[in-house]
């Protein structure tokens, strides 16, 4: 292992706060465990946290290094301890890399830390540990989804990386359409009817002509149930937490990809 400078007692502190969290921390036998197999000595403490801190914050002393605190996060983070709980392993994770980001490192998939450019506010810190952004990547969202909701996703926005998700889907059918309305008129006038502008297959069979048709509800429905609401209602009364946001992006990337695959049929009237 390569030789690691002593934490500083704030981040040092910080991250056994985090390990030992009453709610989502390791257990306390887990604790006196992973700190043996790190080769130090557990100390007592006046809870799961402090007990972490007292241990590593004596060893860290005696040896003036930081490498068996070091070592105590790898074994705490061994991604093999988390193959049934791999969500268990990202909250921990990005937990960490916010604090770990004031030290110039980031603990990567793997369980191991890699340097990064050291981040000077706390804005920076949650900017490189933003969970919703690296999920959409992890699951393979479309590149449009990423590009047009960057700056929303970077700072977990839920309702407007929703928002903003909506109207890509509309201005992708826009550019292939060469329509200018938008919304459910928008998805109408381009796919729907016996002869539509846009279409997804050849329509030669009835099970090309029910696929159109089951893409346009999709469509109608997407912009239905978001665009419309999250136009005009207010943010803080129109709630939506992480999951349903992953789950609509990756069903608009769904819809990307196909719209992608669509061809213009004759021209705009």
């Amino acid at each position: 292992m390569a030789q690691f400078e002593p934490f500083e007692e704030t981040i040092l502190r910080e991250i056994c706060n985090l390990l030992g969290d009453t709610t989502g921390g390791l257990t306390g036998s887990e604790i006196d465990n992973l700190l043996r197999d790190s080769g130090i000595e557990p100390l007592p403490g006046n809870n799961k946290r402090d007990k972490i801190f007292q241990s590593l914050y004596h060893r860290q002393r005696l040896d003036r290094s930081g490498n068996h605190v070091v070592a105590f996060i790898y074994a705490a983070m061994n991604p093999v301890r988390y193959v049934r709980d791999h969500h268990v392993f990202e909250e921990r994770r990005i937990g960490l890399n916010r604090i770990l980001a004031f030290m110039g490192f980031s603990l990567a998939e793997n369980g191991k830390l890699q340097p990064i450019t050291p981040a000077r506010t706390i804005s920076e810190a949650q900017e490189r540990a933003r969970k919703l952004y690296r999920e959409l990547v992890n699951r393979g969202a479309h590149p449009d989804i990423l590009r047009f909701c960057r700056e929303e996703l970077l700072q977990d926005n839920y309702f407007h990386a929703v928002f903003e998700a909506t109207k890509s889907i509309a201005d992708k059918i826009r550019d292939k359409s060469g329509l200018t309305i938008d919304g459910g008129e928008l998805v109408t006038q381009a796919f729907s009817g016996i002869n539509p502008l846009l279409a997804f297959n050849t329509l030669q069979t009835e099970t090309e002509r029910s696929e159109q048709k089951g893409l346009v509800n999709l469509l109608l429905g997407l912009f239905g149930t978001f665009r419309n609401t999250t136009a005009h209602a207010p943010r803080i009364k129109w709630a939506i937490n992480e999951q349903d946001a992953l789950d609509m992006l990756t069903f608009t990337s769904l819809l990307h990809r196909r719209i992608d695959q669509c061809v213009r049929t004759r021209p705009t009237l």
